[in-house]
């Protein structure tokens, strides 16, 4: 008997689950309802208990095997987290996956379609047929939908993944970390190739996850290439040929000319790169980002920004003044405080230098680094992977193995828990500006303090204590607190004013001393600082900016 053949005794209220012709309109509408939820929370449900019985219970047949194969990877990612990613992000599975989840998407939404032939709209009242219709949608688009955007997004990541990882052996953590070299090059019309005004290496615990990153300044010189680098024989006392020789040159330098000291490489420039940054820590780097900073506001904007508490004002840089060494005064300003940058302005405040120093920019783009690591959480992916895929595809270059994505997606999230230690390969960490460190480094002294920084950064926090008094010697007294001064104004050993008639004091011989009063030091507004640019008074400028490499992330 089928669901439209009459039931024995048909006309009586026997069954209105699967005969409800007969049931009072109200009953018709619940039972509408219920079988809708029955499809969404067990599907082929519905079927089988009003519908066609074979059909229901072939769906949830399905229904059951992928319920234990989702509690059975929930485990495994509980266990091993890494293992799900690496499933996720490998092309052949991840594509298993994503056709899967368009016929459980095509097959959800069949059921439904079914349901609402079970449900007999025209057995409703008219004013429950638009609800009824309009819950079926909703359903419909939660759960075929958000099935179908699961598949989209894993052909996007399969693409993205693609174009931007290496294929190769996997990596190995060194001394129990790995380090990969972060560079951000900037080829604008002006240069002549590549030129990494950014380059940082992070250093991440491959257990904890407790990350490290020492920033290198673009001007280093005389970097040492470990024995083993094939630049030790061009340059076996470090990259020492003068000023032309900063660190940020190198890479255009082997890519011109000493490219063929490293075969089959897709990047020479980059691998010339690791290998100084190698010698320069003593610690030897695994693997290379490079981002082009000038897609870097796209990957932001593609974030929705990003928030950074900035610690004093950033111009942003104008254009330079054609025959000179300086700039037209700046084409704008980005404030102190908290706020949300985009990416045209995230960009400028990690790139500028102007009136102040390389080490004022080392901070800043720090802060951004942390603050991109720390506002990439699950909603921010989810809602905008598309933008964010299609940002990182067009200014990500790698050659981080794709088939250990997933061990490196897990270090990720450990070390998104924790916060990243910092370090300059020069001021403040080491010496000032006028020692000229970073011209003349000392290796064996940033070798040892690269190890006790990694040493370091994994011990737990312990709160200071007071030392103890020598033995024999009591513990000293808390101050006592000060006598009240008089309430008449007379002298109590320290000179009021009161009695000089308003001046500063007396000198030796009796005579007062009046100190002229003091002017009031101008608000700093953005239009007071553009008026100190176009005056070009930098020492002013340099002493107000002067902060603004103190920050955090938002």
């Amino acid at each position: 008997m089928n669901e439209h053949s009459a039931a024995p005794g048909a006309g009586t209220y026997t069954d209105p689950v699967r005969y409800p012709q007969s049931a009072p309109p109200a009953v018709r509408t619940k039972r509408a309802f219920i079988l809708l939820l029955l499809t969404l929370v067990l599907p082929g449900a519905a079927q089988v208990v009003a519908g066609n019985r074979r059909l229901g219970r072939r769906a949830l047949r399905v229904t059951f095997t992928v319920w234990a194969l989702v509690i059975a990877a929930v485990i495994v990612a509980l266990v091993n987290r890494a293992l799900v990613i690496d499933v996720l992000t490998h092309g052949w599975a991840s594509f298993l996956i994503m056709m899967v989840l368009a016929l459980l998407a095509v097959g959800w939404a069949l059921l439904f379609l079914n349901t609402l032939r079970i449900i007999r709209p025209p057995l409703l009242q008219r004013g429950a047929r638009p609800m009824v219709a309009a819950a079926l949608v909703a359903l419909m688009v939660l759960t075929s939908g958000s099935l179908a955007y699961g598949a989209y997004l894993l052909n996007v990541s399969r693409q993205t993944f693609g174009s931007i990882f290496a294929s190769g052996p996997s990596l190995d953590p060194v001394d129990g970390r790995y380090n990969f070299l972060l560079m951000g090059g900037d080829a604008g019309e002006d240069r002549t190739g590549l030129r990494p005004d950014s380059i940082s290496m992070i250093s991440v615990d491959a257990k904890t996850g407790q990350p490290v990153t020492f920033s290198i300044p673009r001007n280093f010189q005389n970097a040492l290439f470990p024995t083993d680098s094939p630049l030790h024989e061009i340059y076996p006392d470090g990259y020492n040929c003068g000023d032309e020789c900063i660190i940020n040159s190198l890479y255009q330098t082997v890519t011109e000319n000493y490219a063929d000291l490293y075969p089959g490489s897709a990047d020479p420039g980059a691998e010339a790169m690791m290998d100084a940054v190698s010698g320069i820590l003593g610690l030897d780097v695994q693997g290379y980002v490079i981002v082009d900073m000038d897609g870097f506001s796209t990957l932001i904007d593609a974030m929705g920004g990003i928030t950074i508490n900035a610690g004093g004002w950033v111009p942003i840089t104008a254009g330079e003044i054609p025959g000179t060494n300086r700039h037209y005064p700046p084409d704008g300003w980005i404030p102190p405080g908290t706020q949300t940058m985009d990416g045209y302005h995230a960009l400028w405040y990690a790139r500028s230098r102007e009136f102040v120093t390389d080490y004022h920019r080392i901070s800043r783009q720090q802060c951004v680094q942390q603050a991109m690591v720390a506002q990439m959480d699950p909603a921010t992916l989810l809602t905008r992977f598309q933008a964010i895929a299609s940002a990182g595809e067009q200014i990500v270059r790698t050659d981080l193995p794709q088939d250990q994505l997933g061990s490196f997606v897990d270090l990720a999230l450990k070390a998104k828990n924790r916060t990243m230690e910092r370090m300059t390969i020069g001021p403040p960490d080491f010496g000032s500006a006028a020692d000229n460190f970073v011209t003349y480094p000392d290796f064996n002294l940033i070798h040892a303090r690269v190890q006790e920084k990694l040493a370091a950064s994994n011990q737990p926090a312990v709160p200071a204590e007071e030392p103890a008094p020598p033995a024999g010697e009591a513990a000293p007294q808390e101050a006592a607190p000060q006598e009240a001064a008089p309430q008449d104004g007379s002298d109590a050993g320290i000179d009021s004013g009161a009695d000089t008639g308003g001046t500063d004091g007396e000198a030796a011989d009796g005579t007062a001393i009046v100190e002229p009063p003091q002017a009031e030091e101008p608000a700093i507004t953005v239009e007071y600082l553009q008026y100190l640019a176009e005056i070009q008074d930098d020492a002013t400028l340099g002493a107000l900016l002067n902060n603004n490499g103190e920050c955090s992330p938002g």
